[in-house]
């Protein structure tokens, strides 16, 4: 089991910046790839971006290329997003999440995190 805790939500104004962590604890050494998703009001759970846990290769939705950085720590076994240039459509939950065989989906998920990006 490997249990995820995110923190760093909030709000904050258009154009304005972020940083979500993700701590994970538990099994961690089978940590093939973490990923951050996101999910609005209405709106179904998407893809924000993920990393490769020992390449540390990153790949990202095609809305925040360019904006959010996905980075980790691997001795604190930790995960973050930099958000920058935040718009009010990026508002949401976000979530982090954990695979442990790399291209087999997420097996393990944080409680979410509200970020809010006013106009």
């Amino acid at each position: 089991q490997v249990q995820l805790v995110e923190s760093g939500g909030g709000l904050v104004q258009a154009g304005g910046s972020l940083r979500l962590s993700c701590a994970a604890s538990g099994r961690t050494f089978g940590i093939a790839v973490m990923g951050w998703f996101r999910q609005a009001p209405g709106k179904e759970r998407e893809f924000v971006g993920n990393i490769n846990w020992s390449a540390g290769s990153t790949i990202y939705a095609e809305s925040v290329k360019g904006r959010f950085t996905i980075s980790r720590d691997n001795a604190k076994t930790t995960l973050y997003l930099q958000m920058n240039s935040l718009k009010p459509e990026d508002t949401g939950v976000y979530y982090c999440a954990v695979g442990v065989e790399t291209g087999s989906g997420y097996n393990y998920w944080g409680q979410g995190t509200q970020v809010t990006v006013s106009s």
